[in-house]
């Protein structure tokens, strides 16, 4: 039975994971959901205006009263700056399982801050949430998604050819990974990054 306490702040050595308000549109405009080197790996097209990005964090803001919703800023603890977003969705109640996404300013890739990310949102699931598996999807073209996914901790279980079409009209297959909750907890603190739940 997976339990749901919505979008709690989490807290890892170098990132704060809170919920977006509706005053974080210019910053994810400007960070990531704008720039086609992102938004290539999303099924969605960049945006081209910030009004609509004010529409889409306003529909995430107003689905906080939900428990069942957990969608998170990511942000640089230091500097406070907001550099992505990831959550967890799609919860199958009959098997316990769901799946992870996330994004990254291109800024701030190759610093490991989506690794730490997913690691955190991966512990929150398996400790607070009573999670049975969290899979995960990227495209095939984008094996650095892979490579953040197998660091959290994650098995690549197969590809799906022609999984998504982009906003280009463009088929991608997909590799499908995922980590399951007796494998995460038999592999000690190997992937646990000290998350704090608030």
């Amino acid at each position: 039975m997976i339990t749901y306490i919505g979008t709690p702040q989490l807290e890892t050595d170098r990132l704060l994971l809170e919920k977006f308000e509706l005053g974080d549109a210019q910053k994810v405009f400007d960070h990531w959901i704008s720039d086609e080197r992102v938004t290539d790996n999303r099924v969605s097209a960049a945006h081209t205006a910030v009004s609509q990005t004010v529409e889409r964090v306003a529909d995430i803001v107003s689905q906080y009263e939900k428990e069942d919703f957990c969608y998170w800023a990511v942000k640089v603890k230091d500097s406070g700056e907001l550099i992505g977003e990831i959550d967890l969705y799609d919860f199958d109640e009959a098997t316990g399982n769901c799946k992870v996404s996330y994004s990254l300013g291109y800024r701030w890739w190759n610093q490991g801050y989506g690794t730490e990310a997913l690691r955190a949102v991966i512990d929150f699931g398996f400790r607070h949430m009573n999670l049975h598996k969290i899979a995960a999807a990227h495209n095939t073209d984008n094996p650095a998604s892979g490579r953040i996914m197998s660091k959290a901790g994650m098995m690549q279980e197969g590809i799906v050819r022609d999984m998504i079409r982009n906003s280009k009209g463009q088929y991608k297959d997909c590799a499908i990974y995922g980590i399951l909750e007796g494998e995460y907890f038999s592999r000690g603190d190997e992937f646990y990054v000290g998350t704090k739940v608030y």
